[in-house]
């Protein structure tokens, strides 16, 4: 067999049926699919019990110890060549099989991921969210995009990997955020190829809403700190900005108590997404909501820098200690 699908689930049922179907739906069929249960506490076995006779399926459960370490239980039971890591809020196109392997046909790689998208049917907010993670004006486009800043580095909504190199590297590491980011590291240590395959690319569909997409970028910034201390190297300009953006936005929301001109940059910067994403979506409606995602995508991932900078840098905590409350409950 050369594909192991595997997905990690924590109470998303309804987001699972959407996952699965899509893989009914894969051109090329030679693969199966392994969705492992993080201890939810809103099962999909009845989600999964409607695919067994369309896919090679196989479900398990086990009590919650984080996505890094359920994807390796599902490795572990796994039989393919190759190692498709999805996260269970992705909706993948009917080539995405088909784009991977012509892929690796045309030149191989041990390691390699894709980029995401906003289907048609995602809400206004959703679509809002996907252009902040995506835009050159708020990560610089470099998420995904043919154009990096640095190398690329696969992250586990769309990341493949050769079983070989998986076991030689001994899977997800023990991080409850940044997993994704510690591995694909850890391959490019090992010396390893690791490539962007554009054509394979999926739905995905982030939060659901603003409070959501706040946590997670928050813990994003705290995760680059905690991958700064585990490999210093890894921390690059591009990972300052939203730290910096954040700091200037402080600054002027309190210099605007004085002087209201203050505001303007932030004024101009706002006009700025809503016009972009007004046009990329053909929506002024998401392109006013991309406003606040894009602030929200900034200041979230900055304030989660600053944070753990302080608790870790400065305080000399360590990551368990200092974020037990956010990752190790």
């Amino acid at each position: 067999m050369k594909y192991s699908v595997i997905i990690p689930v924590y109470n998303r049922p309804d987001e699972v049926d959407e996952l699965l179907q899509s893989l009914t739906a894969q051109t090329m069929k030679d693969f199966e699919v392994l969705v492992v249960e993080d201890g939810s506490a809103i099962p999909c076995k009845e989600v999964t019990d409607k695919y067994t006779a369309l896919l090679d399926l196989h479900y398990y459960t086990k009590p919650n110890s984080g996505p890094g370490q359920t994807r390796n239980y599902g490795a572990e039971r796994s039989h393919g060549d190759y190692l498709l890591i999805l996260d269970s809020d992705c909706i993948l196109p009917p080539g995405y099989l088909q784009a991977i392997d012509d892929e690796l046909a045309r030149q191989p790689a041990d390691a390699f991921g894709g980029p995401d998208r906003a289907h048609p049917s995602f809400s206004p907010t959703q679509k809002a969210i996907n252009y902040a993670m995506t835009s050159f004006f708020t990560t610089g486009g470099i998420r995904g995009g043919k154009q990096k800043l640095d190398k690329f580095y696969p992250r586990s909504f769309n990341m493949g990997i050769r079983r070989e190199v998986y076991q030689a590297l001994g899977g997800f590491s023990r991080m409850r955020f940044g997993e994704d980011i510690d591995l694909s590291i850890r391959i490019f240590k090992g010396g390893y190829r690791c490539r962007l395959f554009p054509s394979a690319w999926v739905y995905h569909k982030r939060r659901t809403d603003l409070k959501k997409f706040f946590k997670q970028v928050h813990n994003s910034g705290i995760a680059r700190i905690n991958l700064y201390k585990k490999y210093p190297s890894s921390l690059k300009l591009v990972h300052l900005l939203p730290a910096l953006f954040t700091l200037g936005t402080a600054v002027l929301l309190i210099g605007a108590l004085f002087c209201p001109y203050a505001l303007l940059p932030l004024i101009l910067y706002a006009l700025l997404v809503c016009i972009d994403s007004s046009l990329q979506n053909h929506s002024f409606t998401i392109g006013l909501r991309s406003i606040a995602a894009a602030f929200i995508q900034l200041t979230g991932y900055g304030t989660g820098f600053w944070r753990a900078w302080w608790n870790r840098c400065v305080r000399g905590k360590g990551e368990m200690e200092a974020f037990k409350k956010n990752f190790y409950k």
